[in-house]
């Protein structure tokens, strides 16, 4: 089977991809990075650890990928306990960490084909071209790796991620600080690599990152795990799916629309929305408000979105990580 076409294919269906259950990482005299949390992934998917700097995603990540020994709890990836013992399941695990520097003094073909020798995987140079052109650097590949741009050393963390043809692969942040073209160039590389069968464990900070690319999200913060289920279930269970905004009607609206049983609630910039929970409400909703005298700008719906249930969770939105009021 080509090289190429091989990966990502999972060798053991019926196993728990990754399992963690009150999984504990203090640091004296009082930081705790990781709280207690708990989740599982039991079928390939793409899986989003969600949350601003400091929840403790990182820190999560690397006891997963045997990189620290967490205080308490425990950690199992394909029903290896990896506080113990890594060795197992090494070749089935990807990782790109958090700020990745390639070799400077290769290029990215001599950079593969290294990585590819510490795994004990025999690349010929079709194979390691293959590979460069998957990730977009072909037109690149004849410069050394330090003067690649920041896009491309992310891409070229991939292809190296990618040698040993692995069922999991952490990517730990992979576009903090990319361009617009250079995620969306990631974002479809991690989908082709979910296409081909495997489980992609990504950490991030951008809500729109997790809604667009996972199957699954977990929140965290302060160390605690908040909720879990897909963005769908999470806009469900804790936003309000849709709303009607009433762009300036102040609270002079408000207090109008709130007088007549409609719940509503008004914005910093003096919006106010009106929630539909049931999409098949919206004609009844439209026709109680028309026939409410308000004086404003604009009135259109909104789809609530993870940054919302994000919103309400948490208290604060987030920018690039961090949070804000």
């Amino acid at each position: 089977m080509d090289k190429l076409r091989r990966y990502y294919l999972p060798e053991t269906m019926g196993e728990a991809i990754v399992r963690v259950e009150g999984l504990t990482k203090h640091y004296p005299p009082t930081t705790k990075a990781v709280d207690g949390i708990s989740f599982s992934i039991d079928k390939p998917k793409i899986f989003s650890l969600l949350g601003p700097n400091g929840a403790g995603k990182t820190t999560t990540v690397e006891i997963l990928e045997g990189l620290r020994t967490p205080t308490g709890g425990s950690a199992r990836v394909f029903d290896v306990d990896v506080t113990k013992d890594y060795s197992p399941i090494r070749n089935r695990v990807g990782t790109l960490p958090q700020n990745f520097e390639p070799f400077d003094e290769l290029k990215p073909p001599e950079a593969v084909g290294y990585w590819a020798g510490l795994f004990g995987v025999r690349f010929t140079p079709k194979d390691i071209n293959r590979l460069i052109e998957r990730v977009g650097l072909t037109d690149r590949k004849n410069i050394l790796s330090r003067k690649l741009s920041g896009g491309e050393k992310r891409k070229l963390g991939i292809a190296l991620s990618l040698v040993n043809s692995p069922e999991l692969l952490f990517l730990d942040e992979p576009t903090t600080g990319l361009d617009p073209k250079a995620r969306r160039d990631l974002w479809a590389m991690i989908l082709e690599v979910r296409q081909n069968g495997a489980t992609v464990f990504l950490t991030t900070h951008y809500l729109d990152e997790a809604e667009k690319l996972a199957e699954e999200v977990a929140i965290m913060h302060k160390g605690k795990m908040m909720v879990q289920g897909t963005p769908q279930d999470l806009i469900t269970k804790y936003g309000k799916m849709t709303v009607v905004v009433l762009a300036g009607a102040g609270e002079v609206g408000l207090k109008e629309i709130t007088r007549r049983g409609i719940s509503a609630t008004m914005e910093p910039d003096g919006d106010v929305l009106v929630p539909v929970a049931n999409p098949a409400e919206m004609r009844t909703i439209f026709m109680k408000l028309s026939g409410i005298e308000l004086k404003v700008k604009d009135m259109y719906t909104r789809r609530q979105s993870l940054e919302d249930v994000f919103l309400g969770l948490v208290g604060a939105r987030m920018d690039e990580g961090v949070l804000t009021e």
